[in-house]
């Protein structure tokens, strides 16, 4: 049996976690971890909701020292609690604050303060090949489906970012959730075997980021979103000084990534990657459109699809975008399979189209739908969703004529007040049909 180490750390006294009352010592957090894992029901499945970063991880050690699964579904929908439910009769909802579970079974996170630390010795081993979280796919482009990752994968996942970005002894500052394949990545998996300590809270309007980063000692990484990075750069307010920025979850354009390292005077890296593979690929987007693959991963393609392999990647996914590998070994992309337009012979990308519209002056965000019952039935009728304060429809569509070909077109384009995004900037797919539904028919308007 391989043994990997729950923490990366060479001393029991190096900081793991920042928090409002100050450092916590790696011999603390395994402390917590312990206590916690004691406390835990029977039960083979641990349904994490913890918002407290630094309680989330404590959740997923517990699980680990005690064999539990931790679940992380990317919706918390009444409807998902259930399935999860039916599929996992033993799980256990860890929460750390008002969470609607249901019918789940629940443990609020209890008061650890009196653990006795000194007692710890070590840095505990865990299985390699031992079950430690199981994701499912955002919901972006279809029914959410589970995947189960071993603690070996995920630690190679963790030490081929931690090498990418060579961000040993930085503060991170995330404002995406613990619980999404990313904010997990690039927050949790980072402090665990990067040795980057981790802000514990989750902010995310403007003043909260500026003022968890002006909490944490430099080196500073910002962990985020291009929908919390336009809106940070557009508030106006001062910004701390950072060392690196990350970006994932969304296309990120060339425009926004030179503003923001123009604004933080710091070099901006985007992430690429999805919740069967895991991230696999970096590209500083200031410096080209080429993503460079992560340590021992490769590209593979059969039949007109891309599969990722090797590396901290476990079995052979398949990618759901379009891809271009190069001569060099990087790659390009050319938008997502599902994002693929077709309309009398002319093919587009919803990718494209959304970074057309949001490119507007005056749109602060936008999103283009595709009705499957527009498909079925042989007629692509695109649709669109803009936030555009002081627009009227008519004005937007004649800035989209100069920019897409008439047949792209919005047929309706509806301005409406926000679109429904998740915590980390997503629009999944059920949101949109939602949304849709709810303006069928009309040419125009604003909820």
């Amino acid at each position: 049996m391989t043994l990997v180490p729950l923490l990366g750390h060479a001393g029991l006294d190096e900081v793991f976690a920042w928090r409002p009352e100050g450092p916590v010592t790696v011999r603390h957090f395994l402390a917590d971890a312990a206590a916690l894992a004691a406390c835990l029901p029977p039960g083979r499945h641990l349904l994490n909701v913890c918002q407290d970063r630094y309680q989330f991880a404590v959740g997923l050690a517990a699980g680990l020292l005690s064999g539990r699964i931790s679940l992380q579904p990317s919706s918390h929908s009444p409807e998902t609690l259930r399935q999860i439910h039916a599929a996992c009769p033993d799980v256990c909802c860890l929460c750390d604050g008002d969470f609607a579970s249901g019918d789940l079974p629940r443990l609020d996170f209890p008061a650890l303060a009196a653990v006795d630390s000194e007692k710890v010795a070590k840095i505990p081993d865990v299985p390699a090949d031992q079950p430690a979280i199981q994701v499912y796919t955002s919901g972006s482009t279809g029914q959410p489906l589970p995947y189960r990752k071993s603690w070996g994968s995920l630690v190679r996942n963790a030490r081929a970012e931690a090498s990418r970005l060579n961000v040993a002894g930085h503060a991170i500052v995330g404002t995406v959730p613990a619980q999404h394949m990313y904010g997990f990545e690039s927050t949790v998996l980072l402090a665990l075997h990067g040795n980057a300590p981790f802000w514990s809270d989750k902010p995310f309007y403007p003043q909260d980021i500026v003022a968890a980063l002006a909490t944490v000692p430099q080196p500073r990484l910002l962990v985020s979103t291009p929908f919390h990075l336009a809106a940070l750069l557009e508030s106006g307010l001062e910004l701390p000084a950072v060392d690196l920025l990350l970006s994932a979850t969304a296309p990120l354009s060339e425009e926004l990534a030179a503003a923001a390292e123009s604004r933080f005077q710091a070099p901006l890296i985007e992430i690429y990657g999805c919740t069967e593979s895991g991230q696999i690929a970096s590209r500083r987007t200031t410096a080209g459109r080429a993503w460079e693959l992560f340590a021992d991963v490769r590209l593979a393609q059969e039949g007109g699809q891309t599969f990722a392999c090797g590396g901290h990647v476990e079995g052979r996914p398949a990618l759901a975008d379009v891809i271009e590998i190069l001569a060099d070994g990087r790659f390009l992309l050319h938008g997502r399979d599902a994002d693929l337009v077709n309309i009398a012979g002319k093919r587009t990308s919803l990718a494209y189209l959304n970074h057309q519209i949001a490119s507007i002056a005056g749109v602060r965000d936008a999103a283009f739908y595709l009705p499957e019952e527009g498909a079925a039935a042989g007629i692509t009728r695109l649709c669109a969703f803009a936030v555009a304060p002081g627009l009227e429809v008519p004005a937007l569509l004649q800035a989209l004529r100069e920019r897409i070909d008439p047949i792209f077109l919005p047929r309706p384009l509806v301005l409406v007040d926000h679109l429904p995004r998740n915590g980390v900037g997503k629009l999944p797919l059920a949101a949109l049909q939602v949304l849709h539904a709810a303006h069928a028919g009309k040419t125009h308007g604003r909820r």
